[in-house]
């Protein structure tokens, strides 16, 4: 038993909630995503030193890389992943990889300096005290998408599916995926780097997750799927959208796409394949899609519900399948964290939690 904080980093939001299993109650609240704040950070004008770890891309490695055209931009081994693994690549960028110790010195010089990250932990406090709950916490449970470190000629989108094909094929529920800060395989290093500055906060014990096997996992929580044997969820989310069949709550088949690449006509012919076993995923990558997992076929006819959540799941009003809008735990918004809570909860072995 104890109080609990589950944070679902995106492209577009940071979504947050915070439970206590011993009273049920609960408080939430969505913010603007880190890489947003972050990304108007880098965007200033002079010199910058960019220290921290591995964070969200997408806007923060625009910035860097136009003030780096302008201005003399240093950044660490381990803040330069957020842009790429590959340092050469960040190099043609414009910025300079120096070490932690030239990055300290041109600080003390005055060069101004941004530490990236996805938890900022003095934020965490500051959100905690807004809410009006303590700061102390029994958990936190992060989620957010890493790719994973691929070895040399293997691509991010092969080696990330690779990573959860293996999770999978080994235990096909969802909450496989939620790992202890010391478990957290050594590839995936921007969930580690999560793990390291969640554990500034006041918790006992710091865990991290996929946002997408995250999202699977809350939505099918909802109360208008939790009652069918075969269902299938569909979170459309900012960035990136998910799509996973489950029998008994074991995932069966997903999917995952760029959401710009989304069409309702796409999602028309997308997810009857999905359901009956029929797509592969290197035909996923060649549609411009991450890639597809497929375990075993549960058939679209069988499907007792589709259940859409996801800020941009107004895409699939226009479909024609009969598709249905839910809200896990009471909050559309809320799908990636109460699928962290609950994989939280499995792994505590806390009782169970009514999602209504």
């Amino acid at each position: 038993m104890g109080r609990f904080l589950m944070i679902d980093i995106g492209a577009g939001t940071m979504d947050v909630l915070w439970y206590d299993s011993d009273t049920g109650r609960r408080f939430k609240t969505v913010l603007r995503s880190p890489v947003w704040r972050m990304a108007e950070q880098a965007a200033g004008h002079g010199d910058l030193v960019v220290v921290g770890g591995e964070m969200g891309g997408g806007p923060v490695t625009a910035a860097l890389e136009a003030r780096a055209q302008r201005h003399r931009v240093s950044i660490t081994a381990e803040a330069a992943h957020t842009l790429n693994h590959d340092p050469q690549k960040v190099a043609a960028m414009g910025l300079e990889i120096v070490d932690r110790q030239a990055a300290g010195r041109l600080i003390a010089a005055g060069t101004p300096s941004l530490t990236l990250a996805d938890i900022d932990a003095l934020q965490v406090r500051r959100i905690l005290e807004a809410l009006d709950v303590p700061l102390a916490l029994d958990a936190v449970a992060v989620c957010a998408q890493d790719h994973g470190m691929p070895p040399q000629g293997v691509s991010h989108l092969d080696y990330r599916h690779g990573c959860h094909a293996a999770a999978l094929d080994a235990d096909p529920s969802p909450a496989s995926l939620l790992y202890r800060a010391d478990e957290v395989p050594e590839t995936f290093n921007r969930l580690r780097t999560i793990a390291a500055d969640a554990a500034r906060l006041t918790a006992g014990a710091v865990f991290v997750m996929d946002s997408g096997m995250a999202a699977i996992l809350g939505a099918s929580l909802d109360s208008l799927a939790s009652a069918n044997r075969d269902i299938m969820v569909l979170d459309i989310a900012t960035s990136h959208t998910v799509a996973a069949t489950l029998r008994r709550g074991e995932v069966a088949a997903y999917l995952e796409y760029h959401t710009r690449d989304l069409t309702a006509e796409r999602l028309d012919a997308l997810l009857p394949a999905l359901a009956e076993g029929r797509l592969t995923h290197e035909e996923i990558l060649a549609g411009g899609g991450h890639g597809a997992y497929t375990r075993r076929r549960v058939g679209f006819n069988r499907l007792g519900v589709i259940v859409a959540t996801g800020p941009r799941r107004a895409l699939a009003r226009k479909c024609t399948l009969p598709i249905v809008f839910g809200a896990p735990f009471g909050d559309n918004m809320m799908t990636g964290t109460t699928g962290l809570l609950e994989a939280l909860r499995r792994r505590l072995g806390l009782p169970p939690i009514d999602y209504i």
